[in-house]
Formats: structure tokens, sequence, C-alpha cells
């Protein structure tokens, strides 16, 4: 697929998960955000911290507990959509640490902002740029976290080389994301539904590690930490029919696909 076409479309699709107009992205469908955050890693205790508002049911895994964040660290969030992640580590951080959240869609960014406005946060900022192009200073970042959207981008290495420039050194990644077990589908692979849903743009996890190690991040570590399949099979959303609809009869997603943690140090 095209670079520069498939960005507008992703940055179309999830402007429209923004502003209400659609429920399905990476993650999962429907309105039970705070159950749906709780089955991928968040406590009750942890969802106390996060505006309800921030809550978009767009992850995989929860990256800011992978972090082991410290008081005073300065955290980057990659593609933070309306805060989710940024809210909790700003509360992990404290006073005296600072997150930053970098989005590409403006509807994502505003509504991150309004988010922080509504709740007095005042230890998190939220910035319109492209993670493979990140609006950040060198040597300037402690914690790198993600959360379910590097594999949206058709240049990981250019994401990874960037997320290399930032990190202090000693600096730490600690990513929440898609991986693939085996090569999926031809179908699957070009089908760009299947790529806004977070499958179509997942690579196999012997390449992801390769990618983070070539822009020299050092003990690079993924881990499996279960299935991302969560796709009702007699589901009405055309990402989730797409996806469904580019395997064969008896075939199961989870046998393709997985969440994964990725770690590593500068």
């Amino acid at each position: 697929m095209d670079k520069r076409k498939t960005q507008k479309i992703v940055r179309e699709a999830y402007g429209k998960i923004a502003r209400g107009e659609k429920s399905c992205g990476c993650g999962t469908c429907g309105p039970d955000t705070k159950n749906f955050a709780k089955s991928v890693g968040y406590s009750d205790e942890e969802l106390k911290t996060i505006p309800n508002e921030a809550n978009l049911a767009l992850s995989c895994g929860n990256p800011t507990a992978l972090a082991s964040l410290k008081e005073g660290e300065t955290v980057l969030d990659l593609g933070s959509g309306a805060g989710f992640d940024c809210f909790l580590a700003a509360s992990k951080v404290g006073a005296n640490g600072k997150v930053i959240g970098v989005d590409m869609t403006p509807e994502m960014v505003e509504k991150a902002r309004d988010n922080a406005k509504k709740n007095r946060t005042n230890n998190v900022e939220f910035r319109l740029g492209e993670i493979e192009n990140l609006p950040v200073a060198d040597n300037s970042i402690d914690v790198v976290i993600s959360n379910c959207v590097i594999n949206l981008s058709a240049d990981k290495l250019k994401v990874f080389q960037e997320v290399y420039r930032v990190l202090k050194p000693g600096g730490r990644i600690a990513i929440s994301d898609i991986a693939l077990l085996k090569e999926l589908p031809n179908k699957i692979q070009k089908s760009i539904e299947a790529y806004v849903g977070c499958v179509g743009g997942a690579i196999l996890i012997d390449e992801y590690k390769k990618v983070v190690e070539t822009s020299g991040l050092k003990d690079v570590k993924i881990t499996v930490k279960g299935s991302s399949a969560c796709i009702d099979p007699n589901t009405k959303d055309p990402i989730g029919r797409a996806i469904l609809g580019g395997l064969k009869e008896g075939e199961s997603l989870e046998g393709y696909v997985v969440s994964v943690y990725i770690e590593g140090y500068k």
C-alpha cells in the first residue's frame, strides 16, 4: 500500500472514532470500554485516574505497567489518542514529571486537550504530529510508551529511529502492540479495513525485533501477551467482516495475530 495514502485513510478513520461517528478500530467494538480496558491489563485503581472520555477501547495491553514509571520522569506516548495512557502515566510521574502525547489525528489531539483541561491535569501535553517525524527534541525523553499504534505505521523502522533519537542515553521503551505468528492471507494483507483494524499492518514477531534492533536500541525483548483476536464472528462492522472474510473456512484469527510487549534501551 502507498504510505501516504494509507496514512490518510488511517487518520480519517480515527478522526471518525474521536468524533463518535465510528466505534471500531484497534482494540474492540462496543460501549463497555471499562471492562475492555480491564481485560487487556488495567486495574480498577488505574482506571479511576483516567477520564472516562479518554477511554476509547483502542488498547491491546497496558504499557504503563510494563514501563515501571518513576516520579519525575518524562514520558512520550506514540499515538496518544484521547489521552488514555497519558493520563495514567501523568499520575505515576507526578507533578515533577511530564507526559507528552503525540498523535497525527487533529480530532484526537483536540479531544485529549479537552480531557486534560476538564480534569485539570497540568503535567501532560498533547502535540499534533506523526510518529515517523516526532515533534520532540533529541535526548529529551526517559520512557517511550505506545499502545496498539505502531502496527498502523507504514514505516516502522523510521518510527523506532525517531524513538532512538528522542530518548535520553539509558532511556527505555515499553510498548504494547500487535504482531504476527505467521504471514496473513493475501486478501487480509491487501484490505485497508484490516489495516485500520490493526491487523493488516502487523508484522512477524522476528521481523519486529529486527526493526527495533536496527534502530540502535539494545537489549530488545518481545513477549507474547496473548491472543488479540476479539472479533465477534457475527459482527456487522465492516472492519471485522473484512478481516474474518479473508480467512479460510475453519481458520481463526488467533492462529495469526497476537498482542505483544516490546522492551528495549538506548
